[in-house]
């Protein structure tokens, strides 16, 4: 839902910055959505409501009163609210029960975490150094966000097809970081998951 809306930020005219908006609604809607359909335990449930909670008034913050510096506040909230996601579903998927058909599509959802907060450092990079990747113009992350995510997702599957490409050493070590963490969790998570699957169907 998420990756999909950020889309229309770059098809659709943005008069008046409504876009921007509808990509900030979406992005409160999949908090919401994670915290409700995700078994978080007390203590890391209050911590992921106040990722939200301060996710959600920064973004007020910086819309009404124009102080850019929010940005990176926001993004690191957002970061901080994916990794804590990533954790819980990982948690339940791979070290609960038995696999079973339900745990091997939830993988996919891992695997989309990784892309989304790969996504978030690129754009926390941009924030810092505009000129680590070529192809990118200097834009505020919510202009970005669609382009970067794309690029995360093509490195993540190790497709890399070069209209996008990191210049700095820095946002190089991280993209490699990144195709690394693609291959071995297609080869080593995915991969045990139908085997295991598989096995509890035999038997």
């Amino acid at each position: 839902m998420l990756l999909v809306s950020t889309s229309l930020v770059e098809v659709l005219p943005n008069k008046f910055g409504l876009l921007e908006y509808i990509l900030e609604g979406f992005t409160a809607l999949t908090f919401l959505v994670c915290l409700v359909s995700l078994r978080f335990d007390k203590n890391w449930y209050r911590f992921m409501m106040t990722l939200a909670g301060c996710w959600l008034v920064a973004t007020i913050i910086r819309n009404w009163l124009g102080i850019q510096q929010m940005d990176l506040i926001m993004l690191g909230l957002m970061f901080g609210f994916f990794f804590g996601t990533f954790k819980s579903v990982a948690r339940q998927i791979l070290f609960t029960g038995s696999v079973d058909s339900n745990k091997v599509v939830g993988s996919v959802s891992l695997f989309l975490l990784l892309g989304l907060m790969w996504t978030i450092i690129y754009l926390l990079v941009m924030e810092f150094s505009p000129e680590a990747f070529t192809g990118m113009t200097a834009a505020p992350w919510v202009e970005n966000f669609s382009r970067m995510a794309y690029f995360s997702f093509v490195t993540l599957t190790t497709l890399g097809y070069g209209d996008i490409s990191p210049l700095s050493p820095f946002a190089q070590v991280v993209v490699y970081l990144e195709a690394i963490a693609g291959v071995f969790y297609m080869a080593i998570v995915v991969a045990s998951l139908v085997s295991s699957s598989q096995s509890n169907q035999d038997k």
